[in-house]
């Protein structure tokens, strides 16, 4: 083989500066755990809605803030979009302090969390994942 039949470098292919795959353990690992317990913190704010509204009795703001904290959580570990991250963030922070400052939960803000609620899960069953290149 004569140095002539070697690939010239300045062809080769260049890498992105920044893969999804040159992310380091610790950061996929602090994204699960965001995941997680912002998906548990939803989960568990979002019963106390479901069975209030099901079972006809009262909540407190409590459910409400922990389901609107749990939606800060991950959205600060999913959404890779700035933009739309710290809007989220901002707005489920926003929401909490405005419920936490009015004090009372009615029966159109549990209906507004639980069908908003159905139609983000609703979405995110039936779109496909984007295919990583």
């Amino acid at each position: 083989m004569a140095p002539s039949d070697l690939p010239d470098p300045s062809t080769r292919p260049s890498r992105p500066a920044h893969r999804p795959d040159d992310e380091s353990n610790a950061d996929r690992q602090a994204h699960v755990i965001g995941m997680m317990i912002g998906t548990a913190l939803m989960f568990i704010g979002f019963l106390d809605v479901f069975l209030s509204i099901s079972g006809g009795f009262e909540i407190n703001v409590v459910p409400l803030l922990i389901y609107f904290g749990g939606i800060a959580v991950w959205a600060n570990a999913v959404v890779e979009n700035p933009t739309v991250r710290y809007s989220l963030m901002a707005g489920s922070v926003l929401i909490s302090l405005v419920f936490f400052h009015y004090g009372e939960v009615l029966f159109w803000h549990k209906q507004v969390v639980f069908w908003t609620t159905i139609v983000v899960v609703m979405y995110f069953m039936f779109t496909e994942p984007k295919r990583a290149a």
